[in-house]
């Protein structure tokens, strides 16, 4: 006669599957920050020949990752970063200052004119200033970005105003434009040539002196805001 059939034992359970466990949305958001460029095979020259990239600091840590101060050939990018979203914390500071010269007058869409004038700008600032006028650039931008700023907020048929802090991208973006913008208003009103009413701007914007037209701008912004709270 034949052995009867033993019993088996129960399959044991399936592990759980990777998509059935719990996936913190917090934790997969990653934020894209500008990242050096890969090293050149041979030393890149000088900013205009002249004002080396070398010991740069930036004091605001806020806004450290949105300076892009890279070492680079040319500050000029030839629209690759044009039309891009989010792109311009990829430009390098100095060609974000000559685009935003380009939006005043006689500069519109001249792109080595801009260039040129912050060419200038920059010899004045090492002659006067015996910085690296990088530096004093960053120092400029640093004092001159807004931390808070005002909005408006529609409660039924009534608008409110509202104080909120300013991104870290914005205030770089609203320093530059307030910089470019105070050169361009000085040299209308007087016989000055725009680059050194550029190097004056820079020069008092760097020093925190509030009869510097990005730093007057600030300050007046930051008081509205204060009041909005």
């Amino acid at each position: 006669m034949s052995a009867p059939p033993t019993a088996r034992p129960p399959a044991a359970a399936p592990p759980p599957s990777p998509a059935s466990e719990p996936v913190d949305e917090a934790e997969s958001i990653t934020v894209v920050r500008p990242t050096p460029p890969p090293p050149p095979p041979f030393p890149l020259p000088p900013l205009f020949g002249k004002f080396p990239f070398e010991g740069i600091e930036v004091h605001d840590p806020g806004l450290q990752p949105y300076l892009y101060l890279h070492p680079i050939y040319a500050p000029h990018s030839e629209g690759k970063l044009s039309g891009r979203p989010f792109m311009k914390t990829h430009m390098h500071l100095v060609e974000r200052l000559a685009n935003h010269l380009m939006k005043g007058g006689k500069f519109t869409g001249k792109k080595s004119k801009a260039l040129q004038t912050v060419r200038l700008a920059f010899d004045e600032l090492a002659k006067s200033e015996k910085q690296n006028p990088l530096q004093l650039l960053v120092n400029a931008v640093e004092n001159a970005a807004p931390r808070e700023e005002v909005t408006r907020l529609q409660f039924g048929g009534i608008s409110v105003p509202r104080a909120v802090d300013a991104s870290p991208a914005r205030r770089v973006g609203v320093a530059i434009r307030n910089l470019a913008l105070g050169a361009i208003q000085a040299s209308r009103k007087s016989t000055r040539p725009i680059h050194s009413c550029l190097a004056n701007e820079i020069a008092l914007a760097a020093k925190g002196d509030l009869t510097s037209f990005a730093v007057g701008r600030k300050e007046e912004v930051e008081r509205v805001a204060q009041s909005a709270r």
